[in-house]
């Protein structure tokens, strides 16, 4: 794989997808828009490394690398995607970052002006791979 910054996931929940409501500060990228579980790269970890401990610190939900079915690189990043089931969400526990999550059809994030699109691109490259 070639270097990334950081990587992030589609993180499906029965038929629905994790989605966080990024934070309305001025000095990050893409402010108060619908984003998905990840961020950036600590020194040397791998891009599962990263993707892994970020969901973990964002949503509170440890997955595994087998639990990851997709991965794709994006200039500089990383994005996989994951199932879960329906009953994974009880498990949830919002991190300290972004104003909160919510579970939405992916197709609907998609289409949602508030997506960070290129986000919502990837998004449509799993659906299109793993739904055809």
């Amino acid at each position: 794989m070639q270097d990334f910054g950081g990587a992030k996931l589609i993180l499906f929940i029965g038929d629905r997808i994790v989605v966080l409501r990024r934070d309305e500060k001025p000095d990050i990228p893409w402010p108060g828009r619908l984003d998905l579980p990840g961020g950036g790269r600590d020194g040397e970890e791998s891009a599962v490394e990263c993707v892994l401990r970020e969901t973990f610190e964002e949503v509170g939900l440890s997955l595994t690398p087998g639990d990851l079915v997709w991965q794709h690189q994006f200039e500089r990043g990383v994005f996989f995607a994951a199932h879960l089931p329906t009953e994974a969400q009880a498990q949830i526990v919002f991190g300290s970052e972004g104003q909160g999550w919510l579970l939405v059809d992916p197709a609907d994030y998609v289409r949602d002006r508030e997506a960070i699109p290129h986000f919502a691109a990837m998004v449509q490259r799993y659906l299109d791979h793993a739904f055809g």
